[in-house]
């Protein structure tokens, strides 16, 4: 099945739903939502030095001692 043809069938389902079950439906979307984006955050978080390398770049921000990224050659 398709990611068009589950979003459709979704919306057939919550078409069928009353008051109360869209509120438990969307509590519990909204819980899947978190949880991917806990999930991803986790990942990121796995990365060596990835803490490091973003608390440079946030330092280097106000004195102006970064690159645009306009300027990185693209065939890097």
């Amino acid at each position: 099945m398709t990611t068009a043809e589950i979003r459709h069938q979704i919306k057939e389902y919550i078409d069928c739903l009353s008051s109360e079950r869209l509120k438990v439906a969307v509590d519990f979307l909204a819980y899947l939502v978190e949880r991917e984006s806990q999930e991803a955050t986790e990942e990121l978080l796995q990365i060596p030095g990835l803490i490091n390398s973003l608390e440079k770049a946030e330092a280097e921000i106000p004195t102006g001692s970064y690159q645009n990224w306009r300027n990185i050659d693209r065939n890097v």
